[in-house]
């Protein structure tokens, strides 16, 4: 059966019906929102600058002053987290808006023109994945130098395949559906015809491999800044401060333990929330709900 054009609201309502029926998507919502919530209320909720030093409190376990201790230069470790945590999804949802802003485009030439330029477009892409993801993010990274503009950029690229290939697939389908065929035959202009009756039914997908994309994304740019790559000190992200935390695993663990723990339950939740969406908004995947 030919995909809908267009996302009517009947079909929004029964989209939104089954995202909330699906209780791995509404863990995943939940716990979402919470990290974010927690992000964005970093202002409110850190008792502490996240740059402020206390030498007296160097390497202090968890107490009522440091909820969650204190690193080797006396930051509180719960502000930091909490702050971290903001640049870290803010480079992970950056790229991830990059890779589905330069790849939807490329997607949609690649699947609807065919030939030479699908040829062209499609050989770039594959050499993108010839490498593995994060391999390939290093070496972006290290050429371009260390820094979270460099490391965003670097995620970017790695997640635009994945996008390209998914849009140029779903083209290859919906293209050959008959009310796109009518409309070509009545004379529709390409850029119409794809703006309004192509793009609305690739979308779906791709919110789906978006909201995958973010927790991948997440531990590519911990990843990243774990190895020095990424934000400079004295900036926090999540990986920065696991980075700084494994010198002190034995003597004072909670300094990687609270950014680990973040990083951990920002991408159980994110994937969890992609698989909720891709049975809910994926046409192709409806049976799997």
């Amino acid at each position: 059966m030919p995909v809908r054009r267009g996302f009517p609201r009947a079909r929004l309502a029964e989209s939104t019906a089954r995202l909330l029926g699906n209780k791995l998507a509404l863990v995943g919502l939940v716990i979402s929102a919470v990290v974010v919530g927690l992000i964005l209320l970093a202002p409110i909720l850190a008792p502490y600058r996240p740059d402020a030093i206390d030498y007296r409190a160097l390497l202090q376990a968890p107490s009522a002053a440091h909820p969650l201790g204190a690193d080797d230069l006396g930051r509180d470790v719960l502000t930091r987290t909490l702050y971290g945590g903001r640049l870290s999804l803010a480079v992970s949802l950056t790229s991830v808006l990059l890779a589905v802003a330069v790849g939807v485009p490329l997607g949609l030439l690649a699947g609807y023109v065919g030939g030479a330029t699908d040829e062209i477009l499609m050989r770039l892409v594959d050499s993108l994945m010839a490498l593995p993801s994060l391999v390939l993010a290093l070496t972006i990274t290290a050429v371009l130098g260390p820094g979270l503009v460099n490391a965003m950029f670097a995620i970017a690229v790695v997640g635009l395949p994945a996008i390209t290939r998914l849009v140029r697939g779903q083209v290859l389908t919906i293209k050959h559906n008959d009310y796109v065929l009518a409309a070509r035959s009545v004379g529709v202009r390409p850029a119409v015809l794809v703006m309004r009756h192509i793009m609305p039914n690739v979308l779906g997908p791709v919110l789906v491999q978006a909201a995958l994309g973010i927790g991948f994304a997440i531990i590519t740019e911990s990843s990243v800044s774990f190895l020095g790559l990424g934000a400079q000190p004295p900036t926090a992200t999540w990986g920065s401060m696991v980075q700084v935390g494994f010198q002190y695993l034995e003597t004072a663990p909670w300094i990687a333990l609270a950014p680990a723990a973040m990083i951990f339950v920002a991408v159980l939740g994110f994937n969890l929330l992609g698989e909720g969406l891709r049975g809910s908004l994926d046409p192709t995947s409806r049976s799997a709900t």
